[in-house]
């Protein structure tokens, strides 16, 4: 039976009174702590280490003399490389002979992930005139949930955990899964406490005036069966780990602009995106968002990419390699599988492997596929890298068999999409909430569904595509895949455009039939090209007006919809992946002053944010003066396309693309918004070539000088 409702939502049965995380990952490993740096399982329960959708770690507190030290500070550095917590003692046994007033210890916690460990340094400092002995405690526990399960799904039938071990200075839990994996975590001190139980490590201090102590705790995440963790000293971790940083962020191109505020932004999505960067066996490949998606979905790499193209070519070489490895080649209806399609989601957790929920090797998503040649096209365009297009050239065919045979099941020339898996999702858009795809009296519109954006994705998988096949000497391929472009472009325009709502209808209902609902969507038929012209203005001014444009971003949908609700997930909410490439649509076709007004709504939605980062989406209230966005309580953040929102903004304001063969850089009507005076762009290579820039506003338009140049490469800029 095929479940239309909400089994794939994120539920919230309450909230705590302060729901600020601070997040850490490396490769497979990431961690969720309050800002104390413990982890405690209130409100939506997403704290915890977890490694491979299992949380290994459920509950770390740390107590002093029994009780909860008082919080001063807590920060995750710019580099999200470690997370710094001060704490100090509250008024220990006011009446008693070993009276410490509060404030008199102050605690230092310092956290970092490094594989599959997170590592913890302790420093307490007695700030007192009198010696004070104390007593630190630790107390640990593991429930081994599935993320599904921390999501808000009921299982019939969980494993067994294991009896805790515990030697002078680790403690060892366990748990056999259904699944036959026995997953450990091992817990080691440094120095051994002086008492150490099932969960729950005590140690005695005695500080003189100035004195100090250091404690170092590691926590190990491991599978019986596979090597296990061999932890190193704290320090040791921490040199490595900051030298793989600093190396990694050397190969990058850098942002500087006169606006300390935007500088934030641009350095927390930077940073952000380096720690949601994955090493996999094909390359590196963005992880869609913390704690909800720690994992490849094929859609959210494949625009995360797309954003970061024009700084980070070897982001899309990694997605694309990786995607084109786990392409499907047989028929699975169990899976939404089918030849040629491109994966919706990876999951490695317990509940995956037993097949509890489908998304072990998901294809669910009607987009992912023509995105995906798209991006083979646009980093070719990037990085002149025909080699590479090669190599993957039999999956862009199959993927362009996929769109002409599965996608278009009723050969009408558009792609269509409707769900097979029992267990998988209703709707397989971007928007793949169970609601969100509806006639304009709330109806909800019947399968097979053609969406309005997705026909704009293929179209512009067509035309790279036939200029692919053309540099691979295929012109009869080539000629044919042209002729497809410019015949669904001209049918797009004919069943799509919706002179009631004057922008294009959200889709095609299984009957031919338009909903007739303003939404977002149209602006991702301007980023495709796929828009006339003479429309393409309409559909990016209808975008600003006030139903849909709220002060800090196009909503999802306009207010007036039967659907619309702020606070709903897609139905009225604001996403910054949208909106970015809304602002790239209108810049395509010229429009650069509309795309300003939705940077600069960004940029404004972003000095609200907790650590200047840009989270998954938020909700689509008006802005009001004074006030900031209302947040969304289940969004991830960092959320990896939201987080490369900002670079692909600045982009399209600029105009910015590559020739490799020249090489050459062109910028076409470049323009910046108000609150950029200056930008400096370093490190940016083309070609064999590496360049500086500073870009410089003026009245209606942008001065380029080139300030450092290694190689050569022509910078041109039009009109």
């Amino acid at each position: 039976m095929v479940d239309d409702g909400e089994q794939w939502s994120i539920q919230a049965t309450s909230a705590p009174a302060d729901e600020r995380r601070r997040v850490l990952k490396h490769n497979d490993t990431f961690a969720v702590f309050d800002l104390f740096g413990d982890i405690h399982l209130t409100g939506l329960n997403e704290a915890g280490i977890y490694k491979d959708d299992t949380r290994y770690l459920s509950r770390q507190e740390l107590l002093i003399d029994g009780v909860r030290p008082m919080f001063l500070n807590s920060a995750v550095k710019d580099d999200n490389g470690l997370f710094i917590i001060e704490l100090m003692n509250p008024d220990l046994h006011p009446a008693g002979a070993n009276s410490i007033p509060k404030g008199t210890v102050h605690i230092f916690r310092a956290k970092l992930l490094c594989d599959q460990s997170c590592y913890e340094h302790v420093r307490i400092v007695n700030f007192g005139l009198e010696e004070v002995e104390i007593r630190l405690s630790m107390l640990f526990g593991a429930d081994y949930a599935d993320i599904f399960e921390v999501r808000g799904m009921l299982r019939d039938r969980r494993g067994e955990i294991l009896p805790p071990q515990a030697d002078r200075n680790e403690l060892r839990l366990a748990y056999r899964g259904l699944d036959h994996v026995v997953r450990r975590t091992r817990i080691a001190f440094d120095p051994p406490p002086y008492r150490l139980a099932a969960g729950r490590a005590d140690f005695k201090l005695a500080l003189p005036p100035g004195g100090q102590s250091h404690l170092y705790v590691t926590i190990m995440c491991d599978e019986e069966g596979k090597p296990e963790v061999v932890p190193t000293d704290y320090f040791s971790v921490f040199t490595q780990a900051d030298q793989a940083r600093t190396s990694r962020f050397g190969m990058r191109g850098k942002i500087v602009s006169s606006n300390p505020l935007f500088n934030l932004w641009i350095d927390r999505s930077a940073a952000d995106l380096e720690m949601l960067n994955t090493a996999l066996a094909e390359g590196s490949y963005p992880y869609a968002g913390l704690p909800w998606y720690a994992t490849t979905f094929g859609r959210d790499g494949i625009i995360t990419a797309h954003e970061c193209l024009w700084l980070v070519p070897a982001m899309a070489k990694g997605v694309l390699a990786f995607l084109a490895a786990n392409q499907a080649t047989a028929l699975d209806p169990e899976r939404d599988a089918e030849p040629g399609k491109i994966l919706h989601e990876a999951r490695r957790g317990e509940m995956a492997a037993l097949d509890e929920i489908p998304f072990r090797l998901y294809y669910g998503t009607v987009d992912a596929t023509p995105l995906f040649i798209g991006l083979a096209g646009a980093y070719y365009r990037r990085t002149g890298d025909l080699d590479f297009i090669r190599s993957i050239w039999p999956n862009i065919k199959s993927a362009l068999y996929w769109i002409d045979h599965y996608g278009d099941v009723d050969g009408d020339g558009f792609v269509e999409y409707a769900q097979h898996a029992s267990k998988g999702l209703a709707q397989q858009g971007w928007k793949d909430s169970h609601d969100s795809i509806f006639h304009c009296d709330g109806k909800m519109a019947n399968a097979p569904i053609a969406l309005c954006e997705v026909q704009g994705y293929v179209y512009d998988a067509k035309v790279q595509a036939s200029m692919l096949a053309a540099l691979l000497d295929e012109p009869v391929l080539a000629q044919t895949l042209q002729d497809d472009a410019r015949r669904l472009k001209k049918n797009f325009n004919e069943a799509f455009w919706c002179e009631e709502i004057g922008s294009y209808a959200l889709a095609l209902d299984g009957e031919k039939k338009q909903c007739a609902v303003l939404a977002s969507n149209a602006g991702h038929a301007l980023w495709s090209g796929i828009a006339d012209d003479a429309l393409a203005r309409r559909v990016a001014n209808r975008l600003l007006c006030d139903d849909l444009f709220c002060g800090w971003g196009v909503r999802t949908i306009a207010t007036k919809t039967a659907r619309y609700n702020p606070m709903a997930y897609h139905n009225g909410s604001v996403w910054p992946h949208d909106n970015a490439l809304i602002a790239d649509g209108m810049a395509r076709y010229g429009l650069t002053e509309q795309a300003m007004v939705i940077f600069s709504a960004m940029m404004d939605a972003s000095q609200y944010m907790d650590q200047h980062r840009m989270p998954e989406l938020y909700c689509g209230f008006l802005k009001r003066s004074g006030e900031g966005p209302t947040l969304y309580p289940v969004a991830c953040s960092p959320q990896a396309w939201a987080a490369a929102s900002v670079f692909y903004l600045l982009r399209s304001c600029l105009g910015l693309s590559f020739d490799p063969a020249q090489p050459g850089i062109r910028f076409s009507n470049p323009q910046l918004p108000a609150f950029l005076d200056t930008v400096d762009i370093s490190g940016l290579s083309i070609g064999g070539a590496n360049l500086d820039l500073r870009l410089q506003r003026y009245a209606g338009d942008v001065g380029i000088h080139v300030t450092r140049k290694q190689g050569t490469v022509d910078v041109v800029s039009v009109k």
